[in-house]
């Protein structure tokens, strides 16, 4: 019997998920200028999509909120993933990504490297490279620290830079309200205030100064437990006390999360979106229209997680 091979496709959709980094152990400055880090990320609902459809060349469109603070040129992640993956396979990388955006731009939500994650699942369906997933996470490590967890979704215990990947166990699906400020915060200058903060404390910010990052037991264990309680007072982040420094206005939103019902908050990565855990969805309601009437942040969104990395959801031939 003769088998008619599949067309290619013209098109393939992937939606990625945003994350929240549940615990941010910061290690010190190492000579390269990096931080080890103990990163425990947590991906949830909210999400952007990714399509990829054949073209002449390179290209990049944009929509949804925020979609006007997004680069459109080569400096996108998404624009760096499609060229990653075509040298690694001696082509060309002409395709037209159009990211459909939902996850807060420059929030500490790591929507950026989302895209350049879904870029790469995209573009390896289009193209029919078939490449492995072990390659796939060494090509996401090369695009940033946080583009291999939004391959794999879930929640997971990052260590290196965030890059070196634990799967963790999570019991219970949890209940997630993101305050999203206006403007975005640097990476680099958060962790440049928290070195700056460590030196001015007198503790040293180098990585002789510094304990290596761990993650915290309890934390896991709350994970693992569904205990949601649990997880919210085992909640931290080292880059929070640098955030609130280069935006002290973000206090005031995680006192109104607060006094709104939240179990716990935190700031989300390097900011500034906050970050608060409800109790359940009835609650989460609550809590960001406590929120919402505070007048302390330009956005709310309610989500909740944990939910699957990248992953295709239409393929049109």
């Amino acid at each position: 019997m003769t088998v008619t091979p599949a067309a290619p496709p013209q098109s393939v959709t992937v939606r990625v998920p945003a994350k929240v980094n549940v615990q941010l152990a910061v290690g010190g400055r190492r000579p390269d200028g990096f931080h080890d880090l103990a990163n425990v990320f947590f991906a949830v609902a909210l999400g952007d999509e990714v399509t990829a459809t054949p073209a002449d060349t390179l290209r990049i469109t944009v929509s949804g909120p925020d979609a006007d603070q997004v680069p459109l040129d080569g400096s996108n992640l998404a624009a760096r993933a499609a060229r990653l993956l075509a040298h690694r396979h001696g082509r060309t990388p002409d395709v037209h990504l159009h990211i459909a955006k939902d996850i807060p731009v420059a929030g500490g939500m790591a929507g950026g490297s989302a895209d350049a994650a879904a870029a790469l699942v995209a573009c390896d369906a289009l193209w029919g490279t078939a490449t492995p997933l072990d390659v796939l996470l060494d090509l996401a490590a090369e695009l940033g620290s946080d583009v291999p967890f939004a391959l794999l979704g879930g929640a997971a215990l990052g260590r290196g830079r965030g890059e070196i990947l634990e799967p963790l166990p999570v019991g219970a699906d949890v209940h997630w309200v993101f305050a999203v400020a206006d403007g975005g915060l640097s990476t680099p200058a958060v962790f440049r205030e928290c070195d700056r903060l460590r030196d001015e404390a007198g503790t040293g910010s180098d990585t002789d100064a510094v304990p290596d990052p761990q993650p915290d037991p309890a934390l896991l264990d709350a994970l693992a437990a569904g205990d949601t309680a649990a997880l919210a007072a085992a909640l931290t982040n080292d880059l929070q006390a640098a955030a609130l420094s280069l935006r002290p206005a973000l206090a005031d939103t995680l006192r109104a999360g607060a006094d709104g019902g939240a179990l716990g908050s935190l700031v989300s990565g390097s900011g500034p979106t906050c970050a608060f855990l409800a109790k359940d969805a009835e609650s989460a309601a609550a809590v960001a229209d406590a929120l919402a009437a505070s007048g302390t942040c330009r956005a709310v969104r309610v989500t909740h997680g944990p939910v699957p990395g990248a992953h295709i959801t239409a393929v049109v031939r």
